[in-house]
């Protein structure tokens, strides 16, 4: 079975270092946490980059609230990725909805195809899609090659049912990564049942923005310890 790797969301440069240096294998970088995290500045991207080493990928969200975007947002978005490729990032992460629930299949084409050849994320906008195995399948069409997800519940833990699910359909053809609510002390039992090969984590445990260095190295270790 393939290593088990781990995904910090980080709100903040410090974040990101704390990140590097407790071994996670990734740093997601966004802003703005009580929105669910929007598009960081590039100014800040590009001094991330300079300060860390391991993948960094772009959360690409102009704005809080749902994921149905405005022809001019979705414009931004597209300019935004252009902008940070110039960064050398190693990929984004974003996701766009219809209005009934369903995936904005040829928008998120688009943004895909700008990204290429940097791998994208679909984002927790999957977990307020009406059919999730038919958003599955059209996020592997669109080009996806990882889903962040909860299991369309509040939390990894409420979520883990459908989590396994979604990664048994998956089979090898996209990586379904559980996030939302996943800490050190919930990891091995989210690894035991769902068999996920990557996990994300904010590792935020009091009211701050900044990822905290013990609980990033106690989720990589009960990770490699299983």
């Amino acid at each position: 079975m393939k290593k088990a790797q781990l995904e910090i969301a980080c709100f903040n440069l410090e974040s990101a270092i704390i990140a590097e240096n407790s071994g996670a294998d990734r740093v997601e970088l966004c802003v703005n946490r009580t929105a669910g995290g929007t598009t960081p500045d590039l100014e800040l991207t590009k001094i991330v980059r300079d300060k860390i080493t391991i993948d960094l990928n772009v959360m690409i969200r102009p704005r809080g609230g749902n994921f149905v975007y405005s022809d001019s947002e979705v414009a931004q978005m597209k300019s935004e990725i252009l902008a940070f490729k110039k960064l050398q990032v190693d990929g984004f992460v974003f996701g766009i909805l219809n209005e009934d629930g369903s995936i904005s299949e040829q928008q998120n084409k688009d943004l895909v195809a700008l990204a290429n050849p940097l791998p994208c994320t679909f984002h927790r906008a999957f977990d307020g899609v009406e059919n999730k195995f038919q958003a599955l399948e059209s996020l592997i069409g669109c080009g996806f090659k990882t889903i962040l997800t909860s299991g369309q519940e509040t939390n990894v833990v409420d979520g883990i049912d459908v989590l396994a699910a979604l990664v048994r359909k998956a089979t090898d053809r996209i990586i379904i990564m559980p996030g939302g609510g996943l800490r050190s002390v919930n990891i091995t039992a989210l690894k035991q049942k769902t068999k996920a090969i990557f996990y994300h984590s904010s590792a935020i445990i009091d009211a701050g923005e900044l990822a905290n260095q013990l609980e990033i190295q106690a989720i990589k270790a009960n990770l490699e310890s299983l």
